[in-house]
């Protein structure tokens, strides 16, 4: 077992076969849609509990995820005192993870908790043929408005890859950029980890028109760090090309002037002599 978030998770469905709660292992699988076998294989520290596996169990039996994460506070717990939210994820007909893209039209209510059914009927998903997004959860998210700029630009997409909760303290880098989920919106923000020392974060804007501000965790749901940005392609030219091209037309005209100095140096050379 490589991983402190499975040796509680199985901690957690032992003390739920102790109490009664479930009569067997067997029949927790069949519970959460899991293989038995799979589960058996969790239990005996050959691998990993999975993000959808953990999602089931703490929506079935109220799991604390601050537990399982952090190793703080109780085992269980009733849902909605959770401050965080578990990350729905979307498969194929594989098995494998896609890839969710969360458009502006539907982020106020991605940020207030999606259903899984509504995610499922309403939010796109796709896959990518890169390797660095076959491992892990990965969402995507339009940018809207202006904050971002020059870095980001209104419609661009960014593909973010999840960071758990648990992991906040650590993994939150200051002055890289983050898609931030609260309970009223979704913002994309360069971050500085003030967690340890105020329970914070801070987000400042890349356009400094726009104040930075304070995040407390209290108020965040999810964090996604920032992995790839997609763009549109702009077929005029860029404004590169037509600084060059202004480069070259100065140097143009200095040359033809520096010609110019030195017939006249020449002419003044000869008149004296």
């Amino acid at each position: 077992m490589n991983h402190t978030v499975s040796q509680r998770y199985v901690a957690s469905i032992r003390k739920l076969k102790e109490e009664g709660k479930i009569r067997s292992f067997r029949q927790f699988a069949q519970s959460v849609d899991y293989l038995p076998q799979s589960l058996s294989e969790v239990i005996n520290g050959r691998r990993d509990v999975t993000i959808d596996l953990l999602y089931k169990t703490i929506n079935h039996y109220q799991l604390n995820p601050t537990y399982l994460f952090e190793g703080t506070g109780a085992m269980f717990c009733c849902e909605k005192d959770n401050g965080f939210r578990v990350v729905t994820v979307m498969v194929d007909q594989h098995g494998e993870e896609n890839i969710v893209h969360v458009p502006v039209p539907a982020q106020a209510g991605y940020a207030s908790g999606m259903s899984t059914q509504v995610m499922q009927e309403e939010l796109p998903t796709y896959s990518l043929p890169d390797y660095q997004y076959k491992s892990g959860t990965f969402r995507s998210f339009d940018v809207s408005g202006e904050s971002m700029e020059p870095s980001l630009l209104e419609g661009d997409k960014v593909i973010c890859s999840f960071i758990e909760p648990g992991f906040w303290k650590h993994s939150i880098k200051d002055g890289q950029v983050y898609v931030v989920v609260t309970t009223d919106d979704v913002v994309v923000k360069r971050l500085y980890n003030r967690i340890m020392s105020h329970g914070e974060v801070e987000a400042h804007s890349d356009n400094n028109y726009f104040l930075p501000y304070s995040i407390p965790i209290g108020e965040i749901k999810e964090i996604w760090h920032l992995k790839t940005r997609i763009s549109k392609f702009d077929h005029s030219r860029t404004r590169q090309s037509e600084d060059r091209e202004m480069v070259a037309q100065y140097k143009e005209i200095i040359d033809r002037q520096n010609k110019l100095l030195r017939v006249m140096e020449n002419s003044q050379i000869r008149a004296s002599v």
